[in-house]
């Protein structure tokens, strides 16, 4: 990989500039004014600012969003806490390579990124700005992972650029209540109507979601069709299509491979994409697309629209993350509609609950991932267009701190959380409602998704971090018939819904932390792109197969002319070489 070093110039962090890449309080560019500048430091030598002046940042996050609107009244509270007012832009209608191009290529970048599967090339030209002088400044960041965790981030220059801010659970206290990676999902009201079944394998699930559309047909308005099954192709969420044969076979999500542990001591990377359960989920797909089971759009439909269709309540199934979807419907789905005479989307069942399905029967699955995963491949950083670097680190920080974090995720107190006499922090119905509606969220909440956060519990050692974590507030969120559904399986969370063994993480987990960031400077990274596109090309159509069988072996075909196997052998050194580091570090397995 070319080598570009970046080094940081200590007496910018500290100099007035001209903020050429920030913006005024109406979200415009300036070409005047100044940068805040510390007004003096305290004993542990951290810059400490005058709050009087707000200073507004600009950042990017490769992913889809939704913006806030001016005047964001949490927004506006954090603003006075930090100093700094957050500009939130995210994906509109582009992939995240193709997003990260573009700004590279204007030269006007923002003062935060997160430039997902562009983090690397962003790092490559230059214009990230190194982490490790301010991890000692700021320990609310150094906090987020341990030293030999902090390691795993550093490129080629020996530099840290960019910190995932997902999945971690402050002290390492695990107060998961949901699942927030890919399963096949299903609304509850289909569990429901089939009296709540054991739900084991492929065969299984399409029998439900078949059954349920032929004996109701449409949604309560008599006119909307339903669907039984959608997957979604759009850019690199292909995902949801490509790799479910990993998990059907029982095996965790690392991403680019299988890695069978039959010898522990010696793991052995294998490629899902050719197994016999590989062949068997796509021709299921097929058998389900010839019932006209499987939405019909689901090849050309971008993720925009994707959502805007789940969130009709009509599609039965799918195979996703939950992040990746769940969180955009819940605001249609506590609306109340005429179409169901007033009623709610989650009243009627439409809500999704995982299942850990198998191939085959009597198999044990992977599904859910116990414990925080580390995904070093992408996370937010500081561009070089930031004229003051030392305050967006400060920044970072202060998003941390207790007071803001609960800001960001509770909200204020007395409007949208009460406080027990137990110190407790909980919600009434109404507030929860509001924090579901879109225009509330607009106006109202400013979360700052993208921005380090915490799992677990809080230091107060009370409450949790996050209110879907509460374990009071996370019961009564759920709508009844979801509930109903949890009560039927014996179920404490999404979690127990799936029911995957706790493995443990084995050194080289998860491995898709190294495919993310794999270019074109080897031959397996040559590979990886190749069959990527390849299996872009292929496999919708196989799934739209009218031969399945000659359209199943013309993809074999055209994939082997990859050169898989290049991908598969640097695979397999990465996980020797993750595990041999683990050994010496005192790893027994």
């Amino acid at each position: 990989m070319k080598k570009k070093l970046f080094a940081v110039v200590m007496a910018s962090m500290m100099a007035v500039s001209a903020l050429a890449a920030c913006t005024d309080k109406n979200g415009t560019d300036t070409t005047a004014g100044t940068a805040a500048a510390p007004d003096t430091t305290n004993a542990e030598g951290e810059a400490v600012y005058s709050q009087e002046a707000i200073l507004d940042m600009k950042m990017f996050a490769a992913m889809a969003g939704t913006e806030i609107n001016s005047g964001n009244k949490i927004q506006e509270l954090i603003a006075e806490k930090t100093g700094v007012r957050l500009k939130e832009t995210w994906l509109t209608g582009q992939q995240a390579g193709e997003a990260i191009g573009a700004i590279i290529a204007s030269g006007e970048l923002p003062d935060l990124i997160d430039g997902g599967d562009g983090s690397v090339t962003l790092w490559e030209n230059d214009l990230l700005v190194a982490w490790d002088p301010y991890l000692d400044m700021y320990p609310n960041l150094k906090e987020m992972y341990t030293d030999e965790e902090w390691d795993k981030f550093r490129m080629e220059d020996g530099h840290i650029y960019w910190a995932n801010v997902f999945g971690n659970h402050y002290k390492g206290i695990d107060t998961s209540t949901g699942h927030n990676g890919e399963a096949f999902w299903i609304q509850v009201r289909v569990l429901e109507d089939a009296g709540y079944p054991q739900v084991q394998t492929l065969d299984e699930y399409f029998e439900l979601l078949d059954n349920y559309v032929e004996k109701y047909k449409t949604m309560p308005d008599g006119e909307t069709p339903l669907i039984a099954y959608t997957a979604l192709t759009d850019g690199w969420k292909y995902f949801c299509l490509e790799n479910p044969p990993m998990f059907l076979d029982g095996y965790p999500n690392d991403g680019c491979c299988i890695v069978n542990v039959d010898d522990p001591a010696n793991p052995v990377v294998v490629d899902y994409n050719t197994t016999d359960t590989a062949k068997k989920y796509f021709q299921k797909l097929n058998e389900e697309w010839k019932k006209g089971s499987i939405n019909p759009d689901f090849a050309t439909q971008s993720y925009d629209d994707y959502i805007s269709m789940l969130s009709t309540g009509r599609v039965l199934g799918l195979c996703d993350q939950y992040w990746d979807f769940a969180y955009s419907l819940m605001g249609p789905f506590a609306q109340n509609l005429d179409s169901l005479d007033g009623g709610r989307l989650d009243e009627l069942g439409c809500d999704y609950v995982p299942l850990g399905l198998t191939i085959e029967a009597g198999m044990e699955n992977q599904w859910h991932s116990y414990g925080d995963e580390l995904n070093q491949s992408s996370g937010v950083a500081v561009t070089t267009s930031c004229p003051d670097p030392n305050l967006a680190f400060k920044f970072l920080s202060d998003v941390l701190e207790q007071d803001v974090h609960d800001l960001r995720f509770w909200g204020i107190e007395g409007e949208d959380y009460l406080v027990g006499d137990d110190g407790l922090y909980y919600r009434t119905e109404e507030m929860r409602q509001l924090w579901k509606d879109d225009d509330y969220k607009a106006n109202h909440i400013c979360s700052y998704s993208y921005c380090p956060q915490w799992l677990g519990i809080s230091r107060d050692g009370k409450n949790a971090m996050m209110p879907s974590e509460q374990t009071s507030e996370f019961y009564a969120g759920l709508a009844e018939p979801l509930a109903k559904c949890f009560q039927a399986y014996g179920a404490a969370t999404y979690a127990d819904m799936i029911g995957s063994p706790d493995c443990g993480q084995y050194p080289w987990y998860p491995l898709w932390s190294w495919s993310n960031n794999l270019s074109n400077d080897t031959d397996g990274g040559i590979a990886w792109q190749k069959m990527g596109e390849v299996k872009h090309e292929w496999l919708p159509k196989i799934v739209m197969s009218n031969n399945f069988e000659s359209d199943w072996n013309s993809y074999l075909a055209a994939y082997a002319e990859c050169k898989p196997e290049d991908f598969l052998a640097e695979a397999q050194a990465e996980v020797d070489a993750r595990l041999a580091t683990a050994r010496e570090n005192g790893y027994e397995g």
